[in-house]
C-alpha cells in the first residue's frame, strides 16, 4: 500500500488503514496480517486496532496476528533482491506468526539461515534506520565533495582512501548531486517526523536533509559561476532525468531542480533519458526539448550537463562532444571520467569535488 509523505512530513496511513478495515470486514477464519509497506513505529498497532474495531462490528471472534516484514528492495534490482535477500525481518509477537513467515520464506534461504525474528516496533525502525543511515553516507560525501574542491583535494581519491577502511566500505560513497526518489526523501522526513512526536530530535538526519536540499542546487551554481546568471539565448544538453539508473523514477530528482533553475534564467533544455522519457514528457510537459539520443542533445547546446549516471554515458566520444558543444563545456553532477579523458579532447570539465580541467 502506498505510503505518500503528508503536509507536515509524515507518512499518509490512509491507505493501510483501508485496507486493515477491509480485512476485518471480510476475514473468515485466523489470518495473519502482514505489513510489508514502510510505515512508522506503532502502525502494526493501528493496523491492528482498525481490524478489531471491524470484526466487532460484526460481532466476531476471529484470531489474527500482526507482523512487521519490511522490504529492503532497490530500484531497478527489485525481483533479483527479493530471490536473493541479504537479509528478512521478521517483526512478530507470537509463535505461529513466526511458524508461517519462516515457511513462506524458507525457499529463498537454502544457503544459510537470513531471517531475522524482532519485536514489531524495532522491525518497523528497521526499515527507516536503514534509509536514514545510506542518505548520511550520501550526504555527508557530498559534504566532503564540497570541501575538497575549497581545498584544492580530489574527493575519488578521498573516497577509495576511507572505503578501503572496512569499518567504512565503498557502499554509498559516491559524491554527485544529491539523493531523490521514493525512499529515501519520504523516510528521511518521516523519521524525523516520527522522533519530534516522541519529543526527540534527530539532529543528523535533519543535517542530512538540509544538505541534500542543497546538493541539489550544486549543478546550477557550477553554470552561473562558468556562464553568469542570464543564460538567455543559451541552450543547456542534459543527459539523464530519473533520479538514479535503471528507473524511470523522476520524483525528487535532482534534474528537476537544475531544469527549473536553468528555465527561470531564461535557458532552453535539451535533454535525453535512456528510460525516463515518458515519464519526463508526463512532469515537463513541453518546458524543454526531448533529444533521441545523447548526441543528438548536444547539438546547438553551449554545455552539457550530466545528471544520471547511466551506463550509456560512460564512454562517450569526447572529440565529438567538444565539436558539438559551443563553451566546451561539461558539468558532470556524478564523476562519470577521469578528468584527464574530457580535457585531451579540448574539453573545459567540472565534476563533483573534483578539479576543473
Amino acid at each position: 500500500m502506498g505510503t505518500p509523505p503528508d503536509e507536515d512530513g509524515s507518512a499518509d496511513l490512509q491507505y493501510v488503514l483501508a485496507a486493515a478495515r477491509s480485512i476485518g470486514q471480510h476475514m473468515t477464519g485466523e489470518k495473519i496480517v502482514v505489513d510489508k509497506s514502510t510505515v512508522p513505529v506503532g502502525t502494526a498497532d493501528k493496523v491492528r486496532e482498525e481490524i478489531r474495531k471491524a470484526l466487532a462490528a460484526r460481532s466476531a471472534s476471529i484470531a489474527f496476528h500482526v507482523v512487521s516484514n519490511p522490504e529492503f528492495l532497490k530500484e531497478g534490482a527489485a525481483v533479483e533482491d527479493f530471490q536473493r535477500p541479504d537479509r528478512i525481518v521478521v517483526g512478530a509477537d507470537h509463535p505461529r506468526a513466526v511458524e508461517v513467515m519462516r515457511a513462506i520464506y524458507a525457499p529463498f534461504q537454502r544457503n544459510h539461515d537470513k531471517l531475522m525474528v524482532m519485536d514489531v516496533r524495532s522491525a518497523e525502525l528497521t526499515k527507516y534506520a536503514a534509509n536514514a543511515m545510506l542518505a548520511t553516507r550520501i550526504s555527508f560525501m557530498n559534504e566532503l565533495a564540497n570541501l575538497a574542491e575549497s581545498l584544492g583535494a580530489d574527493i575519488e581519491q578521498v573516497r577509495r582512501g576511507i572505503g578501503s577502511d572496512s569499518r567504512i566500505g565503498y557502499g554509498f560513497l559516491y559524491a554527485g548531486c544529491g539523493y531523490g526518489g521514493s525512499c529515501f526523501p519520504k523516510d528521511v522526513k518521516a523519521l524525523i517526523r516520527t522522533a519530534d512526536e516522541v519529543g526527540s530530535s534527530l539532529r543528523v538526519l535533519t543535517a542530512v536533509e538540509d544538505a541534500n536540499e542543497q546538493q541539489k542546487t550544486v549543478l546550477v551554481s557550477k553554470v552561473t559561476r562558468a556562464l553568469g546568471h542570464n543564460l538567455k539565448g543559451r541552450r543547456f544538453a542534459i543527459w539523464g532525468l530519473a533520479f538514479k539508473p535503471n528507473t524511470d523514477d523522476m520524483r525528487e530528482a535532482p534534474s528537476l531542480v537544475l531544469i527549473e533553475a536553468l528555465l527561470q534564467m531564461g535557458a532552453t533544455v535539451s535533454a535525453y533519458d535512456p528510460v525516463a522519457m515518458q515519464e519526463a514528457q508526463r512532469v515537463l510537459g513541453d518546458t524543454i526539448t526531448y533529444a533521441a539520443g545523447p548526441m543528438q542533445a548536444l547539438e546547438g547546446a553551449d554545455a552539457l550537463v550530466i545528471v544520471t549516471e547511466w551506463k550509456e554515458f560512460r564512454s562517450p566520444d569526447f572529440e565529438a562532444m567538444a565539436a558539438l558543444l559551443k563553451t566546451k563545456r561539461v558539468f558532470d553532477g556524478r564523476n562519470l571520467y577521469p578528468p584527464e579523458m574530457p580535457a585531451a579532447a579540448g574539453l573545459i570539465y567540472e565534476a563533483i569535488g573534483r578539479k576543473t580541467t
